[in-house]
C-alpha cells in the first residue's frame, strides 16, 4: 500500500469503520430541504449535516478559513471541496451515529469526484427535491430569516449556480439508479408522504 494510501486510511479509518449510510440531499434554494430533512431525522433516525450551516459556523468562527468562505458566498461562487468536505468529514467522525443525511453537497461534479475519494464513502441514494424557480423565489423572499445571502440579486446568482453545477451531478448519479425524485412544490406535509416511502423498509441500511 502506497504513502498516500496509508494517510488516507489513518484520516479515514474511524469514518470508514463506521461504514455509514450517507443520503445525498439537493435541491435548489428554496425547495424545501432543509424542512424535509428535520421530519427525516425525526422519523428514520438519521443525523442531518447540512454543507452550508456548518460553512457558516466557520464563518462565525472568525477564521481566516471563515473570512474566505464569506467572501465566496457573497459573490454565489461555490466553496472549494476540500474546505467543505474537511468539515463534512469531522462532523461524520464526531457524531454517534451511522446514518447521514447530507444536505447541499455535493454541489458540482467535483465535490462528488472529491468527496468520494477523500472519504471513499458513495451515497446510498440522492434524494432531490423539484421545484419550480417562480416557487423557490417566492418561498425565500417570504421567509425572512434575516440570512445575508436572501435578497433578490443573489437569489437569482444562486438558482444559476444550481442549474449550472448540481444537475450534472444529479445526472451522473440517476445513470446509476441512485436519484429519488421528490415534487417539492407541493404542501409540507404532502411532500412528506412521499418521502416516507422514499425512507421504507426497502432503503434502510440491511447489517
Amino acid at each position: 500500500m502506497g504513502t498516500v494510501e496509508s494517510a488516507k486510511k489513518d484520516t479515514n479509518g474511524s469514518l470508514l469503520e463506521k461504514n455509514p449510510t450517507v443520503v445525498f440531499v439537493l435541491g435548489g434554494p428554496g425547495s424545501g430541504k432543509g424542512t424535509q430533512c428535520v421530519n427525516i431525522v425525526q422519523n428514520f433516525g438519521y443525523t442531518h449535516l447540512s454543507a452550508g450551516d456548518l460553512l457558516r459556523e466557520e464563518i462565525k468562527s472568525g477564521s481566516e478559513n471563515g473570512t474566505m468562505i464569506q467572501n465566496m458566498i457573497k459573490e454565489g461562487k461555490i466553496v472549494p471541496s476540500e474546505v467543505t468536505i474537511k468539515l463534512l468529514q469531522k462532523a461524520m467522525q464526531e457524531i454517534d451515529n451511522d446514518k447521514f443525511l447530507i444536505d447541499g453537497f455535493p454541489r458540482n461534479e467535483e465535490n462528488r469526484a472529491a468527496f468520494e475519494k477523500v472519504t471513499g464513502i458513495e451515497p446510498a441514494f440522492v434524494l432531490f427535491f423539484s421545484c419550480p424557480e417562480e416557487e423557490m423565489e417566492r418561498r425565500l423572499l417570504n421567509r425572512n430569516q434575516g440570512r445575508e445571502d436572501d435578497n433578490i440579486e443573489t437569489i437569482r446568482k444562486r438558482f444559476k449556480v444550481f442549474l449550472e453545477s448540481s444537475l450534472p451531478v444529479i445526472n451522473y448519479y440517476d445513470a446509476k439508479g441512485k436519484v429519488r425524485k421528490v415534487d417539492a412544490a407541493r404542501p409540507i406535509e404532502e411532500v412528506f408522504e412521499t418521502v416516507k416511502g422514499i425512507f421504507g423498509p426497502k432503503n434502510e441500511k440491511v447489517e
